[in-house]
């Protein structure tokens, strides 16, 4: 799929060095800080209210015959009936599957779409459908409003959001909050990657390994993020 060299991209915009300054003032580093801080007052205002919710993640490219694409769908509706909302990235594939389980199951099914060169196609199954131009302002929201990350096999996108939530987790810099990653299948050689490069050369402890959870059961995986959510006090 061929990008569109011509659109303008936010977040390519946001961080190009400006070699000579426009006349037009909206293309100004100060109004695209106004730009900013309107994105994180919208998303404020929508999820303030949901509740406790969970993330989920993974690839954009799996369809509803894909195995991981139906797990998605079972766990998201499992979560929702047991008093969660679900919020995703709003796009097709496991997005597009966790929103459906959550739309099923009647709750709160939220979608933080993103503004892309090539456009991604809002799923159909978002109660809350918010808008970003901004990765980190979207990015934020997620890691916000969540008691808990569920990722599914994916790509760049999901990787971003895993290891995003490590280093938080890590640094203390958020309350640490269930991290697991669903198919050992897939994520069994980036452990062992962490153990034998990361962890051999001491740039990781055998705590840091602790963060999350792999696993390849779709009851337990839900049943570890209810736990916890009932042990918080959050549902």
């Amino acid at each position: 799929m061929k990008q569109k060299k011509d659109k303008k991209h936010a977040d390519r915009e946001l961080l190009k060095v400006v070699h000579k300054l426009k006349e037009d003032f909206t293309n100004t580093d100060p109004w695209r800080v106004l730009r900013i801080q309107g994105e994180f007052v919208e998303g404020f205002d929508a999820l303030s209210k949901i509740g406790p919710a969970v993330a989920v993640f993974g690839s954009a490219r799996f369809t509803p015959d894909n195995y991981y694409y139906q797990v998605a769908t079972f766990c998201a509706e499992k979560l929702v009936k047991a008093g969660l909302a679900i919020i995703t990235g709003g796009g097709p594939g496991i997005m597009e599957a966790a929103n459906l389980g959550a739309y099923r199951a009647g709750g709160i099914s939220v979608g933080c779409n993103i503004e892309l060169p090539e456009e991604q196609e809002s799923n159909p199954y978002q109660t809350i459908s918010l808008h970003f131009r901004y990765f980190f302002v979207r990015k934020m929201m997620f890691v916000k409003y969540s008691v808990a990350f569920l990722i599914f096999p994916g790509g760049f996108g999901t990787m971003d959001e895993f290891f995003e939530s490590l280093t938080l987790s890590q640094t203390g810099k958020i309350e640490h909050f269930p991290i697991i990653l669903f198919g050992s299948s897939y994520w069994k050689d980036l452990l062992k990657w962490m153990q034998n490069s990361m962890l051999k050369e001491d740039c990781i402890s055998e705590k840091d390994l602790e963060l999350f959870h792999i696993l390849d059961d779709p009851e337990k995986a839900v049943n570890i993020i209810v736990d916890n959510s009932k042990k918080q006090g959050y549902i």
